[in-house]
């Protein structure tokens, strides 16, 4: 039974993390490209600092990953390891937030130089 108290605990966690609206449409926007905070203000209309905070929730969760170059941190979303079904299974369901990057790239919206 401990053996399956574990695995509960982590997709228990995996859920609660992502049940939020606000990281759940970060977790789909990544799933297009990887975006910097300062996109994501724009995208999400939310402030830095928070979406900072959920950043550091999905990366605790080990569900994000980072990537800095110069003064600008890119987030992206992390491969999911053979044995992480249900992360696989979220991340095929989400939906399609291509367009909405297409209108942040028609803004001219972007971290870099």
């Amino acid at each position: 039974m401990k053996e399956y108290t574990e695995q509960i605990d982590i997709y228990a966690q995996l859920l609660k993390i992502l049940g939020d609206r606000t990281r759940m449409t970060i977790f789909s926007l990544l799933k297009v490209r990887e975006l910097c905070v300062c996109e994501l203000t724009d995208l999400l209309e939310v402030s830095q600092p928070a979406i900072s905070q959920h950043l550091r929730k999905l990366k605790l969760l080990n569900v994000v990953k980072e990537r800095k170059n110069g003064q600008w941190v890119y987030y992206s979303l992390r491969e999911p390891k053979e044995n992480e079904r249900m992360l696989k299974a979220i991340i095929e369901h989400l939906p399609d937030l291509t367009d909405a990057l297409k209108e942040l790239d028609q803004k001219g919206i972007s971290c870099k130089i």
